[in-house]
């Protein structure tokens, strides 16, 4: 399709409306999107969504996918949809409805923790309000290609089924990992996900021909490589993050700070950084390498 035929119609966008019930999840599925690189709106009057798709049109913005949260926090929203959603897919949008739901005792448990107000209260109970939600949204269930059930999902569990489901790129989501090497005497780094401790290694601090020099330079690098300690611990600190890097990876995490720290920062922790990113390179990971610490005075 050329950018001509693109301008003219709906055919080359992908709607997904992100509906369903009140405190099923909707909010973190819109997050999801967000992170997939959908342009996302929640809560948007579906009676504007026609003129919303026609401003699109005439937009210079290369929005080609869109997630909008929709549902019955928004007046008119249960006796407009039927309209606008059939009239929409007979101009040819390609528009896909994904409904959340979860049971009457996961609702319910929800909004006891988050102290929040189902948008349908009354005089009854919040148990009265879920099932009344429930009964209003059936038909808009019925449309759904795609219903997921979040009653025994987290969060994370969440994210990630979105993710699976509407990624707009086929490869898969790489882990990249920077290596940090800091002194204590500093402070520890704020963006550390893992901190490492290498001061048990002997500090070439306390060698005079090699105080002045850092973890770059080759005296200093054959100092703490050739120490009994450090190759055995190179393994098992690699075998340990090697371990822990997929885990990091389900649970949604795309940059990860590894922090290696010595007293100073200039000597053992620049030379264990290097190896380790060498390290995890081999294994097949996008890693960076930086020395917070290596220049300070």
């Amino acid at each position: 399709m050329n950018d001509q035929e693109k301008g003219n119609n709906h055919s080359g966008v992908r709607v997904v409306v992100v509906t369903g019930l009140s405190g099923s999840g909707k909010s973190t599925a819109i997050k999801a999107f967000e992170d997939l690189d959908f342009f996302c709106v929640d809560n948007l009057p579906v009676v504007l969504l026609p003129d919303f798709l026609k401003l699109r049109e005439e937009s210079s913005e290369d929005l080609w996918h869109i997630a909008l949260g929709m549902d019955i926090r928004e007046r008119r929203f249960l006796e407009s949809y039927p309209e606008i959603f059939n009239e929409l897919r007979q101009r040819g949008t390609n528009l896909e409805i994904l409904f959340l739901e979860a049971t009457d005792e996961a609702l319910h448990r929800r909004f006891s923790q988050t102290r929040r107000k189902h948008p349908l209260v009354g005089t009854g109970t919040v148990l009265d309000s879920i099932k009344d939600e429930r009964d209003r949204l059936k038909d808009l269930k019925r449309m759904a290609p795609r219903v997921i059930d979040t009653s025994n999902l987290n969060v994370h569990e969440l994210k990630r089924m979105i993710s699976r489901l509407y990624t707009i790129y086929p490869q898969v989501e790489t882990l990249n990992v920077n290596v940090l090497s800091f002194g204590f005497k500093y402070g520890v780094p704020a963006e550390a996900d893992i901190i490492m401790d290498v001061r048990f290694l002997p500090n070439p601090f306390f060698i005079k021909e090699l105080r002045d020099l850092n973890g770059t330079q080759e005296p200093v690098i054959r100092f703490v490589l050739q120490q009994e300690h450090t190759h055995r611990f190179l393994e098992k600190f690699t075998d340990l993050v090697n371990y822990l890097l997929p885990r990091y990876q389900e649970e949604g995490k795309n940059y990860l700070t590894i922090a290696v720290g010595c007293t100073g920062g200039k000597h053992r922790s620049v030379v264990i950084t290097e190896q380790l990113k060498e390290q995890l390179a081999g294994l097949g990971y996008p890693v960076t390498a930086g020395h917070r610490d290596v220049e300070v005075d």
